[in-house]
């Protein structure tokens, strides 16, 4: 549907009555396609790996540590931009598109331009080509962030999930195909151009919106500049995100990049498909309380908890099994890769608690804050890279945990500031979970040494690989949830876990949902819903 009425003006699509019901459904709906992104990321992993090489996906990864900068030039900037603005209408949203489009053609030609400056640095002629292959992607994702974001605003959580679900499978079913065709990197490289072409066709179908020319509006040089902060401070996390594959391509070489590059995507896997959607609905959800009130406070430190007990669960799992599931997943001949994961795994506790301070920042209109945060951040996940660098992928994979943990709490204070939220409340959130994954984790390492290799063999086959996760995950969730329990004196977190998954795919809200709320799928989550 339109967001406009005849006059420009944006509808009003959201009661403030509405906010907690719409945050709910959003969360549930949201982690549930966050869960199909899982699977169909999990099915081009298992199928993909065992068609190409590490030397393919090495290459084409070469490429996008720098054209996934430019890509989300849009996304991450205008997006927020419209979520958070009291004001909007027809012509204000108009001036972004044009905006955001012209630069994103001047970005694409520009990267396409600069190949052969990529294969100097890489000392590789492939890149070149790869490079001027990834280039349209940065074009055709930035038309259609406008329609994206009006549809978050909206909060119409089924929507752009289904899309982005859609755009996934694409993506996938293309690169397969050609891989079978024997395409080699080239399935990757036009995998990479379906994604947001599918997406756009799919944002511009579920908003049919046509933006009128630009012309002078006021609001667009204020809006403009709040997403270049969003940007810019995007850019910072990206270096720190993606410093690491540049060492890695630069000092080692496109073939141990490969499986360096499979072991983090299966970290990226568990805490960005889970993350990255809760962290829509939390801020357009807290943006509508106000940030000094203790209703604000309250719901803020429950989602802290509930990131906690997730992510630090999954951190001590994947510690156990990552090895073993990089065997099942991408089969023979990836060994190095499940070696270098499990120094990933301590580092998905954190990543998942550490999107919480960027929750804070965004909601209270804060991005200079955020901004002056991830330049300290940049500095020292560099240095870590830096130290870490000599001991190969595998001293980078440390690094990287590292960093996190070093990073997340004092992030989460400096956050906090402007909203009165000291450490201590949220160190009170998260304790008991780090204490009782560990406690878990190192009971189940042990117990798995002593009873017999029947139920935990050493895995030499695709069974024995397959029998050990089952094993230690029955034993280690049975083992967290006890310590949970026994730490908090009662089952109380564990009812709060279920009432919320209840509420989440409760029929009666999907019912409820009324039409004018149509036009949104990514908004985001109130902690008081835990």
């Amino acid at each position: 549907m339109n967001p406009f009425d005849k006059n420009g003006n944006l509808h009003p699509l959201v009661a403030d009555t509405e906010v907690r019901r719409l945050a709910i459904q959003g969360a549930g709906v949201t982690i549930f396609s966050s869960g199909l992104g899982v699977a169909i990321q999990i099915v081009s992993t298992v199928v993909l790996a065992r068609m190409l090489t590490p030397l393919d996906f090495g290459l084409v990864t070469m490429v996008t540590t720098f054209s996934l900068l430019l890509v989300n030039f849009g996304p991450n900037g205008f997006t927020e931009a419209i979520l958070q603005a009291k004001v909007l209408n027809h012509a204000l949203v108009s001036n972004l598109f044009w905006i955001n489009g012209g630069i994103g053609l001047v970005l694409t030609l520009g990267f396409a331009a600069a190949g052969s400056l990529m294969a100097r640095l890489y000392h590789d002629p492939l890149v070149a080509r790869v490079a001027v292959g990834i280039s349209p992607t940065i074009l055709i994702t930035s038309i259609s962030v406008q329609h994206l974001a009006l549809l978050k605003r909206a909060m119409n959580f089924t929507a752009t999930s289904v899309n982005d679900i859609a755009s996934r499978a694409s993506s996938l079913g293309i690169s397969i195909f050609l891989a079978w065709m024997g395409w080699r990197y080239w399935a990757l490289v036009v995998g990479a151009v379906v994604q947001p072409l599918a997406q756009a066709l799919g944002a511009w179908i579920l908003c049919p919106w046509l933006p009128c020319f630009p012309r002078r509006v006021a609001g667009t040089a204020s809006m403009v500049q709040f997403a270049l902060n969003i940007y810019a401070r995007f850019t910072l996390n990206y270096f720190a995100r993606n410093t690491d594959n540049l060492l890695v391509g630069w000092r080692f070489g496109s073939i141990p990049l490969g499986f360096y590059k499979k072991a983090y995507d299966l970290f990226a896997l568990s805490a960005g498909q889970l993350a990255g959607p809760i962290t829509n609905v939390a801020v357009a959800a807290l943006s509508k309380y106000n940030p000094r009130s203790e209703q604000f406070r309250h719901d803020l430190l429950s989602a802290i908890e509930l990131t906690s007990f997730i992510g630090m669960g999954l951190a001590a799992e994947f510690a156990l099994i990552g090895k073993d599931l990089i065997r099942v997943l991408l089969g023979p001949g990836w060994e190095q890769a499940g070696r270098i994961f499990i120094f990933f795994a301590p580092g998905i506790g954190a990543v998942l608690l550490y999107f919480v301070h960027s929750w804070i920042h965004l909601s209270i209109g804060r991005a200079d804050r955020w901004l002056r945060w991830g330049i300290l951040e940049v500095f020292v996940t560099f240095l870590f890279f830096l130290f870490g660098l000599p001991w190969g992928p595998v001293g980078v994979a440390i690094a990287w945990s590292a960093a996190l943990w070093t990073l997340t709490f004092p992030a989460l204070w400096y956050a906090g500031q402007p909203v009165r939220l000291g450490i201590s409340p949220v160190l009170g959130a998260v304790w008991k979970y780090v204490a009782a994954s560990l406690v878990a984790g190192f009971a189940t390492a042990g117990i798995g040494g002593r009873l017999p290799p029947a139920l935990f063999p050493a895995p030499h086959s695709l069974w024995d690989a397959t029998i050990a996760i089952a094993g230690n995950t029955s034993v280690f969730v049975t083992l967290y949830l006890g310590a949970i329990v026994l730490l908090h004196g009662s089952f109380a977190p564990l009812r709060r876990v279920v009432r919320l998954l209840g509420e989440m795919v409760s029929r009666r809200r999907l019912s409820e949902k009324s039409s004018s709320s149509r036009v949104n799928a990514n908004a985001r989550l109130p902690g008081e819903l835990f």
